[in-house]
């Protein structure tokens, strides 16, 4: 098993850390009702790409009435 032979400085400990930050998340604008959902994942109104593809509670709820 490898063992360090000496203490990685505080310097050089940054610079093996300086790529591990997290990316921001990439995010979509639905073009329909413009809201913002993160990449290739179904919008809260149920809208994909401009199109409806799932029914919502708030579909069924208006449908009913």
């Amino acid at each position: 098993m490898a063992v360090q032979k000496s203490r990685k400085t505080p310097s050089k400990r940054g610079m093996h850390r300086s790529h591990s930050a997290l990316a921001t998340p990439a995010v979509s604008i639905e073009p329909k009702s413009g809201e913002t959902h993160s990449r290739h994942r179904i919008s809260r109104d149920g809208y994909y790409r401009g199109k409806k593809v799932l029914e919502t509670k708030a579909d069924a709820a208006a449908a009913e009435e």
